[in-house]
This record gives structure tokens, C-alpha cells and sequence, in this order.
């Protein structure tokens, strides 16, 4: 189960989601107390990532251990080292599998077993045929027998209802297996649901005005460090990198890409700034500006700067701003090899250059809702 246990790992520079829960790991005969991480994208790290199936080998094979023998030497590394005994444990490795299979179900926004179940419940309710309530019954004992009680979301009555509606007149329940479920017990559960259901219906619902809670972007398109050295006529997304050979004028000044601009305007000496302009390429123009002192105040400065860049370069180019439309809502990873604050570079950069992409990519949307664009070629506003 999720909980307030968030984290997430990067993979190919997007950010998987995920969640953590305490495990033993068994290597060598000796028990280590761990973190059990499980991921969005249905991998799992115990000690290693594995798919859930390469999971439940682990779990067959002890390796995750849900058995701990009495008298077993085990530690918490780097914090304490005990031996068990007389050890009490709940998990089996099918409970276990059934619990981490619901984790990555809620990871991705699908139904887990206990919704899964509801709706289960929900067709009974509408049929109430005795096939309709053997499938509620394959549902509800499809749902992990510890998350069993809170099913239902009611710590009163617990899944007491739940077991009953499965159960019928005159069948048992697994918290009372030696009473029979009379109809009066039998109609308050009915009762129960029908009551549930209304109030779930009359209940006000809450959605976001502005969009759905979770993104709904499809994917990652990710924008790989290269070195383009002219302009060709379908560049691809390629086209989207800022030392692409597509010139611009700012200020009346001409630069022969986005990565010459910025180069030239971060240095502080005028001649140098020529020079730095007027370089064969822009890894070029970065290598004379690496060289040169930089304006004052440039690192406080330069996000601005670039944004100004890139909305003129897709101001001057509708060719290259219609590849940008393209990437549709997807996040924009882009790789630089040679800045962590530029750059995703697997995870490890701030991928600031990503973030401006989107922004400029939200502005040429916008001028598509609104209308022409304003002055200096923003959207215009209402």
C-alpha cells in the first residue's frame, strides 16, 4: 500500500513513481531488515530490480523472506544485529505478491482488488442472481486477506457487511464459521449497501476545474546531445536543440542558432561577444565563451535570457515551432552533456532547458485557444 511513502527512481531520464514497505532479504542464511521499493513501471528492487514475476521466484526461494526461523542471526545495517526468537510473522509469499500487485495497481491509477470488488458489489446490487454474488465472492477473496477489514473504509463495521452479502442467508461468514447468516442479518447488509451506495451517489464530486489531478501527458520525448552542423529540410526533433543551425535576430542583432545567441550574451567584454557570434558552431561558441568573463549577475539572469531565445527562435521559424506543437503534452527531457542545470542528463540535472521548451510549447498553444498573438509575440491577453 502507498501511504504517505513516496519516492521514485529515473529511468532513461524519466521519473518513475513509487513507494517502499520493510521486507528481509535471507542472503547466505543471515536475515538483513530492508526496504522492498516498488515501482510504477512494475518493477521491483529487492536488492536488485526484477519484474513482479522474477519477484515471486525471489519470494518462492526465500530470498525475500517471509518465514524467519527461530534462533536465525539477523540486522538492520549499520544500526543493530539480533538472533530471532520464538518469531511471529503474518506474510506468506502469496499474501505478499497479492499486496505488491495491489501497490502497482494504485501506482498507475487502475482499480485494485478492494475496487475491483466494490464494483463487484455494485453489479450484485443491480442482479442480484446467485452468479452475480459468486463473483463478488472470487472478488472479495481476491483481495489480500490483511487489507480485507478495510474494504469497506468503515472501522466499525470493519468488512463485516462484505463477508455477510457473500456469504447469503443461511451461509457462513469467515468471522463467524460455526453461525449461519440469518435474512435479518442478511437484509442489514443489503440495507447497508444500498445506503452506501446512495450516499456515494449523493456525495458532491470534486472535479478540478482546471483538468484532471494527475498529468495526463503520454510520454517523455527526450532530446539527445548532438551536434547538428546544418539545417536540413524535416530536421525531426532534432530541430527542437538549441545549437540547430536556425538563425535569429534579437535586438537587431543576428545569431546563427539559439546556442551562438546565448553564448555571445553571456560574456561581458563586446569584442569577445562578436567573436563568440560569429563561431562555425555552437558547441564552438560555447568553447570561446568558456573562455571569456562572464556578465555580472549572469547565473541570476540567464533563465530569463533564454526564454527570450526560444520564443524568438519559434516566433521566426513556424517550421520548427510546429515540431514543438507536436510533442503534444508530453515532459521534454533534455540531455547536456556539458551542464547539470541545462540538462536532465539521466535524472542527475535540473533539465531547466526541458521545462523552457514546455513553457514556449504552452505559449504557441495558447495563440492557437486565443487567437493572434499580442505584442512582442506572446499570446494576447483577455
Amino acid at each position: 500500500m502507498i501511504g504517505r511513502r513516496t519516492t521514485h527512481r529515473t529511468a532513461d531520464g524519466i521519473r518513475v513513481p513509487g513507494t517502499w514497505r520493510h521486507a528481509f532479504i535471507c542472503n547466505g542464511g543471515h536475515y538483513y531488515l530492508t526496504d522492498l521499493f516498488i515501482y510504477a513501471d512494475g518493477l521491483i528492487d529487492c536488492w536488485g530490480l526484477v519484474t513482479i514475476e522474477e519477484f515471486e521466484d525471489k519470494l518462492r526461494s526465500g530470498w525475500v523472506a517471509t518465514s524467519l526461523p527461530d534462533g536465525a542471526s539477523a540486522s538492520a545495517h549499520d544500526l543493530a544485529g539480533w538472533n530471532f526468537s520464538e518469531p511471529r510473522t503474518w506474510l506468506t509469499p502469496e499474501l505478499l505478491v497479492a499486496e505488491v500487485r495491489d501497490t502497482l495497481d494504485q501506482l498507475n491509477g487502475r482499480p485494485d482488488s478492494t475496487a475491483r470488488c466494490l464494483a463487484a458489489v455494485d453489479v450484485f446490487l443491480a442482479d442480484r442472481t446467485e452468479e452475480n454474488r459468486a463473483a463478488v465472492r472470487e472478488a472479495y477473496l481476491a483481495i489480500p486477506a490483511s487489507q480485507r477489514r478495510y474494504a469497506l473504509g468503515d472501522m466499525d463495521r470493519k468488512d463485516g457487511p462484505l463477508q455477510v452479502l457473500v456469504a447469503g442467508p443461511g451461509g457462513r461468514t469467515q468471522s463467524l464459521p460455526d453461525t449461519p447468516v440469518t435474512q435479518e442479518v442478511y437484509d442489514e447488509a443489503v440495507s447497508y449497501f444500498e445506503e452506501r451506495a446512495r450516499w456515494i451517489a449523493e456525495r458532491p464530486s470534486r472535479i478540478p476545474a482546471d483538468g484532471p489531478a494527475t498529468s495526463h501527458a503520454p510520454a517523455s520525448v527526450k532530446l539527445n546531445h548532438s551536434y547538428p552542423q546544418e539545417r536540413v529540410a524535416d530536421p525531426g526533433r532534432r530541430g527542437l536543440r538549441n545549437d540547430y543551425p536556425a538563425p535569429l535576430e534579437v535586438a537587431e542583432v543576428a545569431y546563427p542558432s539559439v546556442a551562438h545567441a546565448y553564448w555571445a550574451l553571456s560574456v561581458a567584454d563586446p569584442a569577445v561577444r562578436d567573436t563568440v557570434a560569429r563561431a562555425d558552431t555552437g558547441d564552438a561558441a560555447r568553447t570561446l565563451a568558456a573562455e571569456a568573463p562572464r556578465r555580472e549577475g549572469w547565473e541570476q539572469a540567464r533563465t530569463a535570457v533564454m526564454t527570450n531565445l526560444l520564443r524568438a527562435k519559434y516566433d521566426q521559424h513556424p517550421d520548427l515551432a510546429e515540431i514543438l506543437l507536436g510533442t503534444g503534452d508530453a515532459t521534454v527531457i533534455y540531455d547536456d552533456a556539458d551542464s547539470y542545470f541545462w540538462g536532465d542528463n539521466s535524472g542527475r540535472g535540473r533539465n531547466w532547458m526541458g521545462r523552457l521548451l514546455e513553457l514556449v510549447r504552452s505559449e504557441l498553444h495558447a495563440r492557437q485557444v486565443l487567437g493572434q498573438a499580442g505584442p512582442g509575440g506572446r499570446p494576447p491577453m483577455l
